[in-house]
């Protein structure tokens, strides 16, 4: 697989600092080949050795795309999983699920690894990835350590710097706008009449209150006016929405059901067979839009997406920015053929357009965090 010089160019750039470091960080917007570049910084720095690494995810659906994409960029290099299912470390490259590596059982049969690499890196302090980093460095103290994220400073402020302390290459989302390798987004800021009410939900450690949120925005009176917009502005585009809770995403898929519009619900509670059928009957065009809470907030991939609906206000930009992000890939012809996508709608009901403004994210690895300059502040108006 060939790479384009803008992701050739992030790859270089991360194995030159692999080079004189024992840790960094690569930083790309969702859309730009994360999976893609990390596969071929891993298959660069151990593919003529007998080096091992393993790649960190903590879903199972990230864990089988990344495997998936290495394999297409590294069709010679052995691979092996450790998940709920699988726990083998026969491959040169490991692909691991976090909550199942992190049992003390499945650390303790770690081998030796010569690379660690990080998906969705802003996870990298949570203590479940701690005690992995821990355990690769005990093992191998000359181990090291690649991260990739499109979000790096955190919701809760905590920064990175303690696992990566310096910043290999960053891609910005206008640069990828810009050659033609994401859709630009064109956000509508609607209100509902509840701006002021969402405006003084409590917020928590990890965001807004979403009991409170639901009790704002979980009203059939909203919701009918979310179709209406809906059908005004974006009507047949294969369409994700963001709900604040299970009920809420449920109430929302039933009226889109009831004005005819094939919806399909996502939460967290579904086993994953039923997750899955859902999703590929998403895929396949058999329902337009589809309803979630948080699920499909990372590392969803379906490129002919044209539009996301925000039911609930985002208190950090970097969640505001993966549910956007979600609807800002471009459509390979050979992979979507007859599907024409030029840009993203973005229905704001929540507001986060206005408090985060600009998509883009300046990297702080001691985590601080800017709000951003709103782009307008304009009643439905598209920008």
């Amino acid at each position: 697989m060939r790479l384009r010089p803008r992701q050739k160019t992030f790859v270089e750039r991360s194995l030159a600092a692999l080079g004189t470091r024992t840790n960094t960080l690569g930083i790309a917007p969702t859309g730009a080949g994360k999976t893609i570049m990390l596969s071929a910084v891993t298959g660069e720095s151990i593919g003529d050795t007998d080096a091992k690494a393993c790649v960190l995810a903590h879903r199972d659906e990230l864990t089988e795309q990344n495997r998936e994409k290495f394999g297409r960029v590294n069709p010679a290099i052995t691979t092996s999983v450790v998940d709920a299912t699988t726990k083998s470390w026969g491959g040169q490259v490991t692909f691991a699920m976090v909550p199942t590596l992190t049992r003390e059982g499945n650390l303790a049969a770690m081998p030796k690894m010569d690379l660690l690499v990080i998906d969705e890196a802003h996870h990298a302090v949570a203590d479940s990835y701690r005690r992995i980093i821990d355990r690769v460095r005990e093992t191998n103290p000359d181990a090291r350590i690649f991260g990739v994220t499109a979000t790096p400073n955190r919701g809760d402020k905590k920064g990175l710097r303690d696992v990566f302390d310096n910043v290999a290459d960053q891609v910005r989302l206008g640069e990828l706008i810009a050659s033609g390798h994401l859709v630009p987004p064109r956000t509508f800021v609607i209100d509902v009449g509840v701006q002021d009410k969402l405006k003084s939900v409590r917020k928590t450690v990890s965001d807004f209150d979403m009991a409170e949120v639901a009790e704002i925005m979980d009203r059939a009176p909203i919701t009918e006016e979310v179709i209406r917009h809906w059908q005004e502005k974006a009507t047949g585009r294969p369409t994700v929405v963001f709900c604040s809770t299970v009920a809420h995403a449920a109430h929302v898929a039933e009226a889109f059901n009831a004005a005819g519009i094939p919806t399909g619900l996502i939460h967290g509670d579904l086993p994953g067979e039923e997750r899955r059928s859902i999703l590929a009957a998403f895929a396949a065009g058999e329902l337009r839009v589809i309803t979630n809470v948080a699920v499909l907030t990372e590392g969803f991939d379906h490129p002919p997406i044209s539009c996301v609906v925000l039911l609930r206000p985002s208190s950090y930009k970097s969640t505001m920015i993966q549910m956007v992000g979600r609807g800002l890939r471009t459509v390979d012809p050979a992979e979507h053929p007859g599907v024409v996508k030029t840009d993203c709608i973005v229905l704001d009901f929540g507001a986060s357009s206005l408090t985060h403004g600009t998509l883009e994210q300046d990297v702080e690895l001691d985590g601080h965090t800017g709000a951003g300059e709103a782009p307008t502040n304009t009643k439905g108006a598209g920008f």
